[in-house]
């Protein structure tokens, strides 16, 4: 028996490759397959289920790819309804993948269809449990904006999920692994591990839904008090994954289109187009085209095009360093962005050899900063408001980047404003959407919070 985790840091997203006497099982795959069917030719074995937790929100699964693929059966756990040809199963349905079995635990609460599945080895010996959304390692999903939508409330979810974890999940045998859908950093619950596997054994005695800490009523209260909306993009990949979508090799098709600069010039005219920068942010800072968006390739990137550009349907121009195009459709697929138009051939030094205009932004270091905040500056947070809990400055107005376009009122155009946020990725971000806003006179706090705290010469505000 072997069991793989793959592991995707941008999205904190966990598929697992499971095999056993020449079959296979992937479970909630991404939707660039090859390397789950490179796996199983690695392992001379034939992929015969793709199993899905939940209809994903974050991201677009690679299930209907996958199955088309390899014709492997595409299976869902109790209450999915699908809209194409799938197996749902029923509570504690077994399934055999060679000598080893998958069985299906319906754990509803995230949605109500999340379902996890228990692996036990070729004696009948519980060895994992995958849980997707409903345990995370220190946490739970939260109750799913899609089910929100359809009439079912967060604190019936939540009451339903505490059921899930209690009766189902924490029964099982200590010594089994816990196999999560995501890890730190995922939208889908509030407060993760940064490890993605552990043992049941430690999460009852870690884990708030599981060592006793709340009461059903007391348990609901904590996972909904204070419990942002999902991201705009959420309900959007809920239906492309639960109706269909474009093979990725579709998708890359049309994208990766190499655009002359007359063609790009042309395109990035209309209105309803965005010119997105993918480079680094030191090099959107020093130069890049009027009006672009800044979402680099090197942080968090499908989730924050998903965050700040919400509509996936909104049509894209990449600016990229040359050989990264593929990569970046590749990226935008994962989160249902699939009007990518093409991209400028040569990148930034084309436009920059044409002598067309640049935009920039300014920065300033944390000594800079300290020697500013006497004088009385407009100072913008853009991080989370859990991690401005944590520590921030009191000159500070907090406009979280998720919130950044509805939220700038009272933010005076004409005026000079510094930004920051952790490190400076997303400040880089929210000083390119501010730009397009109309904002003229921007600095980025080099090193974001990170050097702001470190500084003997600023005095934070702690709880």
């Amino acid at each position: 028996m072997k069991v793989e985790q793959i592991y995707t840091g941008c999205l904190s997203q966990g598929a697992y490759f499971i095999e056993s006497n020449g079959e296979a099982a992937v479970i909630d795959p991404l939707r660039d397959v090859s390397e789950y069917i490179k796996m199983a030719e690695a392992s001379n074995s034939k992929i015969k289920y793709v199993f899905e937790t939940h209809f994903h929100a974050d991201f677009i699964s690679g299930h209907l790819t996958l199955a088309r693929q390899t014709g492997a059966k595409i299976v869902y756990g109790p209450q999915a309804e699908p809209n194409f040809d799938a197996l749902v199963a029923e509570d504690n349905q077994v399934f055999e993948i060679g000598d080893v079995t998958l069985t299906v635990i319906h754990t509803p609460g995230h949605t109500l269809e999340s379902t996890s599945f228990l692996l036990k080895d070729e004696n009948g010996k519980a060895h994992c449990i995958f849980t997707g959304d409903t345990l995370f390692l220190g946490d739970v999903g939260i109750p799913d904006v899609a089910q929100r939508y359809m009439g079912v409330s967060k604190e019936e979810l939540a009451g339903i999920l505490y059921d899930s974890v209690n009766k189902k999940i924490k029964p099982l045998n200590e010594d089994i692994l816990v196999y999560p859908g995501h890890g730190a950093g995922s939208a889908c619950g509030k407060n993760m591990m940064k490890e993605t596997v552990d043992t049941l054994a430690n999460q009852k005695a870690v884990n708030y839904a599981l060592n006793g800490s709340f009461d059903k009523a007391s348990f609901i209260k904590e996972l909904t008090d204070e419990l942002p909306e999902p991201p705009t993009y959420f309900p959007s990949n809920v239906k492309l994954n639960q109706d269909g979508y474009l093979d990725l090799d579709e998708v890359l098709e049309t994208g990766l289109r190499a655009l002359s600069l007359e063609e790009f010039t042309a395109l990035s005219s209309n209105e309803d187009t965005v010119v997105l920068d993918v480079r680094s942010q030191d090099d959107f800072r020093m130069g890049f085209i009027p009006g672009a968006v800044f979402i680099g390739l090197n942080g968090g990137f499908a989730p924050w095009v998903g965050s700040v550009l919400k509509d996936i349907s909104t049509k894209l121009l990449l600016v990229c360093e040359p050989g990264q195009e593929r990569e970046a459709i590749m990226r935008l697929s994962r989160v249902g962005f699939d009007n990518t138009l093409g991209y400028l051939s040569g990148g930034m030094q084309t436009w920059k050899d044409a002598g067309n205009e640049l935009d920039t932004i300014g920065t300033i270091s944390s000594d800079e900063l300290a020697d500013a905040l006497a004088d009385g500056i407009s100072l913008i947070d853009v991080r989370a408001c859990g991690e401005r809990k944590n520590g921030h400055l009191s000159e500070s107005v907090s406009i979280p980047l998720n919130t950044i376009h509805s939220n700038l009122d009272g933010i005076a155009k004409s005026e000079r404003h510094y930004v920051h946020c952790a490190g400076g990725y997303r400040s880089m971000i929210a000083c390119s959407i501010m730009k397009r806003m109309g904002y003229d006179s921007l600095v980025d706090v080099a090193g974001g919070f990170g050097a702001i705290s470190s500084n003997p010469n600023i005095e934070i505000t702690k709880p």
